[in-house]
């Protein structure tokens, strides 16, 4: 019997994919990472019976990154980036050891099938997964096929057992395009953005982002918004005059018309006009038309329409409608929500998608009248050859989807009804009149069909009045004529859904890149959402667009990344070489690269102007240990510290708040120790601003604290502070926290773990002692009398944190709240693993017992 393994994008879809095709008769099982499951069944495959397993990844299993030297900023010129630095296929998410969790259920597998999303990134994991999993397969005889693609673009039964029955291969061009894409962004992307951050930083202090970042994409998205801006800026308001009639074809109505001259810009001229038509009585009808007028149902809908709607009806930012879509599709309600195409396949099954909707009462009655009537075909689109357009896939109610998953579902559903409803018809009425030789005219619509403007009813045409019955040569009596004074306004700031437009007409991104472009921007402080989901830019990013204008403008304008997607779309098509699109393109941009750190001047200009330099900003804290004089904390992102008379920065930990700790010095540099701290629930650690850029011992790297520092006699230090070994990380140490008290914690020095001891404590030391059973460090205790848990009134106590049964009662483990997003954790009383393991990292014997503290940590450095 055959082993088949298939493998999926993510495990929420590994699980509907195997569950319809072994028609829900499947054992599953957690794999060694945690993260993915296995889902094993018998069957049948290319007529053999067979063993299926059914697994998959968490998007990317490798990420394209420098050899570890290259990622050094200090140590290597930006230029190196672009040809000398040599790059490495790096785990995407080491945490998640995807390799080997994929070496360990492919080892003995005859077959593979591939079931990543069927787009050019999907392609590219295709062959990470083929690269980790072929050499611990079974060598296939000489002929044999093993290697098969699945194509399938909705997670419903029909789809994935066609998808089963007609297996393909995967694309190596395709997934050549994206590797290509992934060096450009990286190379390009590192020099400029490595650049410029370091130069602008060392002089500028309000800047207000931690990193001034570049991208091929990134800037000219930026660019469009900051042309916007740079025309509202520029705009300057006209005066203009438009002569406005009113007739009363009856007694109680009148009737407003305009001008067809539409409006004049000087005042003298309009006057004429408005004299010369005070002259008429009486206003007399030329002409009379009818037209009977069609406003079409919508083309079917691709990505960049629906986050578009999203941004601009919904409310939604790209990024977030996209998690939402995704999330839609992995349950099976939408079809694949990353597709060009906005035409139909004359084989999709319109009526049985419209049929699952035949039941929803928010629209059953349009969907009932259109499957009795018979659908519309929808109209003829434009065809990208990867995947339908978005189509609601299975019926939902907004209690299974709830929030937003239900309006975008609710729209994507009602888009898709309105592509085979009818056209909307209506009756267009148009009466031009003369008051005296100045030619007026009034329009009227009168809808004879509604169409698709039923089911999507903000597009409907909207109610007017009803223009009065009349013929040529007709006369109706004057109510008055007024000239009006108006201004000329300029644009409004671009809104996400404009932007988007903007990007895909240039070519800027890709209809799945488009919403992270975006993000970025509002994410590195280039641009800020305002009301309306309008996008303006903030100081920092007009700047950075001006000064690119001035030194290289094709740096800013969306021509030459629109002319590399072209290059990287004829990879995917096999008409182009991936070595030389890559060498071309690198060559261009490293000539450009050469050119802007020549003419940076420009753009420093500019940066004068809107930024102060570091001396003139931030407040005295700490003293500099070389020339003792105060230096200044600024606070802008990214928080550092600058001592103007050295004129030497240093950077700081970010996500928190650093306070001056007690005046007191680095022994090593005479510099004054910072606290920084993440709130009163969190973390906080002294850190010398030397020590912590300049690491003073070879077991130390840069952005350590005194928490982690191995000076083996600082009273500040993990040598005197150290309690014992993290309970849940593998290599941090538990160090008490000093300033915590009377609420006193100790913290891992690595993961954001925090054990809670000892409240209203007067007082907690760590003793040089070590525990006989586990060796963390012993802790002496002395409680008030009057609050002292300890039994029989005492008020002192000696013992370990982890061993000791006095203590065990006292001591609760919580995780950090962190400031930063990344830090997700909740909190509650648990045991973690390891309770009493010492401070060496577990699973590692030691033979012989360690002599004193020293020895322990250096067994830990070690």
């Amino acid at each position: 019997m055959r082993t088949v393994l298939m493998v999926a994008e993510k495990p929420s879809l590994a699980q509907s994919i195997a569950k319809i095709l072994s028609r829900g008769n499947m054992s599953s099982r957690k794999g060694l990472n945690g993260a993915c499951s296995v889902h094993e069944y018998a069957g049948s495959f290319v007529g053999q019976s067979a063993h299926f397993k059914m697994t998959s990844v968490c998007g990317h299993v490798m990420t394209l990154d420098f050899i570890g030297k290259y990622n050094s900023w200090d140590k290597v010129d930006p230029a190196e980036l672009f040809s000398k630095a040599p790059t490495e296929k790096k785990e995407a998410n080491p945490k998640l050891t995807m390799v080997k969790f994929l070496q360990v259920e492919g080892r003995g597998c005859d077959c593979i099938v591939l079931w990543l999303d069927c787009d050019k990134e999907g392609e590219n994991i295709c062959f990470e997964v083929l690269d980790a999993v072929l050499p611990v397969m079974n060598k296939p005889r000489s002929t044999e096929r093993t290697i098969y693609r699945a194509k399938f673009s909705s997670i419903t039964d029909t789809d994935i057992c066609n998808a089963m029955n007609h297996l393909g291969e995967p694309n190596r061009n395709e997934a050549l395009s994206v590797d290509a894409r992934q060096e450009l962004d990286l190379r390009i992307g590192c020099a400029f953005t490595r650049f410029q951050t370091k130069y602008f930083q060392g002089k500028y202090g309000n800047l207000d982002s931690s990193l001034i970042s570049f991208g091929p994409c990134q800037t000219p998205t930026l660019g469009f918004c900051v042309e916007r801006h740079d025309k509202i800026q520029s705009f300057k308001p006209e005066t203009y005059w438009v002569l406005q009639a009113k007739v009363n074809p009856e007694k109680e109505s009148s009737l407003t018309l305009d001008w067809d001259r539409v409006r004049v810009f000087d005042r003298e001229i309009a006057q004429m006009f408005l004299n010369i038509t005070k002259m008429a009585k009486e206003a007399k009808v030329e002409s009379v038309s009818k037209k009977e007028k069609v406003k079409q149902r919508p083309l079917a809908l691709n990505t960049v329409e629906m986050l578009r709607v999203a941004s601009a009806a919904l409310g939604m930012g790209p990024q977030h409608a996209m998690q939402i879509a995704e999330r839609l599709y992995t349950q099976g309600y939408i079809s694949y929500p990353r597709t060009e195409t906005t035409h139909y396949p004359e084989n999709f099954d319109l009526k049985g998608c419209l049929r699952q909707q035949a039941n929803n009462p928010y629209w059953a009655e349009t969907v009932k009248a259109l499957l009795s009537e018979g659908i519309n075909r929808p109209r003829k689109g434009h065809d990208a050859g990867d995947h339908p357009p978005i189509t609601p896939m299975r019926a939902a109610t907004e209690a299974e989807l709830g929030g937003d998953g239900w309006r975008l579902y609710e729209y994507i559903t009602r888009h898709f009804i309105a592509t085979v409803s009818a056209d909307c018809k209506y009756l267009q009425t148009t009466i031009s009149f003369s008051i005296g030789p100045e030619r007026f005219t009034c329009i009227g619509k009168v809808v004879t069909s509604p169409g698709f403007t039923e089911i999507m009813p903000w597009h409907s045409i909207p109610l007017e009045e009803s223009l009065p019955h009349c013929e040529k040569g007709d006369l109706f009596p004057i109510g008055e004529i007024k000239l009006l004074e108006k201004q000329t306004s300029p644009p409004d700031y671009l809104t996400e859904a404009e932007l988007i437009t903007l990007m895909e007409k240039h070519g800027i991104g890709t209809d799945a890149s488009i919403p992270v472009h975006i993000n970025n921007i509002c994410q590195r402080n280039y641009v800020t959402v305002e009301s309306g989901r309008r996008l303006k830019p903030t100081n920092l990013g007009i700047v950075l667009v001006h000064g690119y204008y001035k030194i290289d403008a094709e740096l800013v304008l969306p021509t030459i990344r629109s002319a590399v997607e072209k290059q990287l779309n004829l990879i995917a098509l096999g008409k182009a070489n991936y070595h030389q699109v890559l060498e071309h393109t690198l060559d261009i941009f490293k000539r450009k690269f050469h050119y802007f750190v020549d003419s940076i001047a420009g753009m420093d200009e500019l940066m004068e102007v809107s930024f102060s330099p570091l001396a003139a900003t931030g407040k005295p804290l700490s003293r500099c240990g070389k020339c003792h004089r105060f230096m200044k904390y600024i606070q802008a992102k990214p928080s550092r510290l600058h001592c103007s008379h050295c004129d030497e920065t240093y950077s700081l930990p970010q996500n928190g708040t650093i306070k001056l700790y007690k005046e007191l010095r680095c022994p090593l540099d005479d510099f004054e120790l910072v606290l920084w701290s993440s709130g009163s629930r969190g973390k906080s650690y002294p850190l010398c601003p030397y020590c912590y850029n300049h690491p003073p011992f070879r077991d130390m790297k840069k952005g350590m604290g005194c928490n982690e520092c191995t000076h083996p006699t600082c009273q500040h230090s993990l040598s005197m502070l150290g309690i014992g070994q993290c309970v849940e990380c593998e290599n941090g140490v538990l160090v008490l926290d000093s300033t915590s008290g009377p609420k006193w914690k100790m913290a891992c020095n690595k993961c954001n773990v925090i054990v809670h001891f000892f409240e209203n404590a007067h007082k907690v030391r760590v003793s040089p002692e070590t525990c006989d059973l586990c060796d963390a460090a012993l802790v002496d205790v002395d409680f008030n009398k009057a609050k002292s848990p300890l039994p029989g009134d005492e008020t002192q106590h000696s013992g370990c944190v982890f061993c000791d049964p006095v203590f065990q009662d006292l001591v609760e483990l919580k995780h950090a709240a962190m400031r930063h997003p990344m830090h997700r954790g909740g909190q509650g009383k648990r045991q973690g693993r390891g309770r009493g393991k010492g401070r060496r990292p577990g699973g590692r014997l030691n033979p012989k017992k360690p002599k004193d503290k020293m020895a322990a940590l250096a067994a830990y450095f070690v």
